[in-house]
């Protein structure tokens, strides 16, 4: 069943002179089994819209529904809908406090009142999801460098069973390296297992290398809501509220403006790979016919 969000808004300090509109009527649907990247500038409201999504922050004014139930409504078990849509924040290895990895992920399932067998199942899964190997699973997580905390972190919240995995900001500080192998992580966990993934990010071209849908906000409000293609097609639209489109589609508009016929509606290095592919095969082609 999809999240839905029914005009959403969410004011900060509402009441007070302080007030500060961070989510403004707000309607979106989310299906089962999509790839979602969320992006916007700081402050453009993607984390205030994520915390609401698992019932962490309340919205002012508005509704939420999960599997049909209003999130907000009396006797709606929270608890439940946060085992069902897992959040993951930025810099999750701020939160691993056991003493082993392997006690670090069993937490959450353990919280659920599950038996001892099926904690311990549920952490052998969500490790083995996240790319994490055995040699890893009773060593103190402090020891281990930022991306594998980050895959530990993940596999925290995976070990819930989740429908929705929430991904905020989840390559942050870490290096090329680390941040591909994340992401390509997550990418072949949705594969694997058809789950729901809402991907937050400041990097263009890791959104459009990955995603089926991208969702922009800017001030509080949905700017656009498409797939990659069409949002980044507005790229000047994005630039003047801080962001932009990948590398590769300005690459390829200079490539067109510079004469040579390629398509610069692309988004992705292997599409760029292909469009450049074509044009040199037309190019040697028009060359062998005027010979």
């Amino acid at each position: 069943m999809p999240i839905i969000m029914d005009h959403v808004s969410h004011v900060y300090g509402a009441d007070t002179a302080m007030a500060v509109a961070a989510l403004k009527d707000v309607s979106l649907v989310i299906p089962d089994g999509q790839f979602i990247g969320l992006i916007g500038h700081t402050g453009s409201g993607k984390s205030t819209l994520v915390q609401h999504l698992n019932g962490l922050m309340k919205a002012t004014s508005g509704n939420i529904y999960f599997n049909g139930e209003d999130i907000d409504s009396e006797g709606f078990d929270k608890k439940r809908l946060r085992s069902k849509v897992g959040l993951v924040f930025q810099y999750p290895e701020h939160q691993l406090f056991e003493t082993d990895v392997f006690s670090d992920v069993c937490f959450g399932p353990k919280n659920l009142g599950l038996s001892q067998k099926e904690v311990q199942l549920r952490a052998y899964e969500a490790l083995k999801l996240v790319g994490l190997e055995d040699d890893y699973f009773y060593q103190s997580p402090f020891d281990l460098s930022g991306g594998q905390k980050r895959r530990v972190a993940i596999a925290g919240v995976l070990a819930m069973k989740p429908e929705v995995l929430i991904l905020d900001e989840p390559t942050a500080g870490l290096d090329p390296k680390g941040r591909d192998e994340i992401l390509d992580q997550v990418a072949k966990l949705k594969k694997e297992t058809g789950i729901t993934v809402i991907l937050v990010s400041h990097s263009m071209d890791d959104v459009a290398k990955y995603v089926d849908r991208i969702i922009v906000m800017n001030k509080g409000s949905v700017m656009y809501d498409d797939e990659p293609r069409e949002v980044f097609h507005h790229y000047m639209d994005l630039e003047k509220v801080g962001l932009a489109a990948p590398q590769v589609t300005y690459i390829m508009k200079d490539l067109q403006e510079h004469g040579i016929a390629v398509n610069d509606d692309v988004t992705t290095i292997d599409e760029a790979k292909e469009e450049i592919k074509k044009y040199l095969t037309k190019l040697a082609q028009g060359k062998q016919q005027n010979t």
